[in-house]
């Protein structure tokens, strides 16, 4: 009788177990897929307003060097938050657009080798994987302007040139650091280093292009 208690006992304990682990690992694996289709976007949109900050505040920066009016900084500003919008936005659309007809190429040869059988499943899989260049364009185009947005609102409503740049320099210090920890955060990567490697690009892109506009304007070109 004891035998006979014992195996059911067993089998009660080990089916809960296996359960769990399964679920567990089917946790992960959603995760890690969820993070894998983050990718697409998340890349389009962390770069699209690093680049949009960085290059809009160092043309404001630039042109800062050798005018000192407000509207010739502004208005240069905006020109280049418009173009490098346009820019970002047909340049991404490009890339990925390439990139999906290299896809459909490599899935039309593949679809040719299989043979027939549970294909509308997998195709309908495949064409929800596909990149969208539409989607990436427009969230290139929409987080540079984010980002161009915040050294131009930190310099329209001051007058003096010397606090303005000061204002300039430390508004965007402080978004550098909160995109690059942003970036980080969602990727699910080191948020300090990650924070400080933004930093110091964004720093040196504004000090060079500040320099060299200033050594030019200083000799008399």
């Amino acid at each position: 009788m004891a035998g006979n208690q014992t195996s059911p006992n067993v089998a009660r304990f080990d089916l809960p177990i296996n359960d769990v682990e399964q679920q567990a690992t089917l946790e992960v694996e959603t995760e890690e897929y969820d993070y894998s289709k983050r990718a697409q976007w998340l890349r389009a949109a962390v770069l699209g307003a690093n680049d949009g900050l960085v290059s809009t505040a160092s043309l404001m920066m630039g042109v800062g060097a050798v005018k000192q009016d407000v509207k010739v900084m502004i208005l240069t500003g905006f020109a280049g938050m418009v173009a490098g919008a346009c820019s970002m936005a047909i340049g991404e659309f490009v890339s990925v657009y390439s990139q999906l007809e290299i896809e459909l190429a490599q899935r039309k040869r593949e679809k040719e080798r299989r043979n027939n059988g549970g294909k509308d499943e997998q195709e309908e899989g495949e064409k929800e994987s596909l990149p969208n260049p539409s989607l990436a364009a427009a969230a290139s185009a929409l987080a540079f302007t984010v980002g161009a947005l915040v050294p131009l609102l930190a310099a329209s409503f001051i007058k003096e040139y010397k606090v303005r740049l000061g204002v300039v320099f430390a508004v965007v210090t402080l978004a550098l650091m909160i995109f690059g920890w942003l970036g980080a955060a969602l990727g699910k990567a080191p948020a300090v280093r990650s924070s400080l490697r933004v930093l110091v690009g964004g720093w040196l892109a504004m000090a060079i292009t500040f320099g060299l506009t200033k050594l030019i304007g200083s000799s008399g070109l």
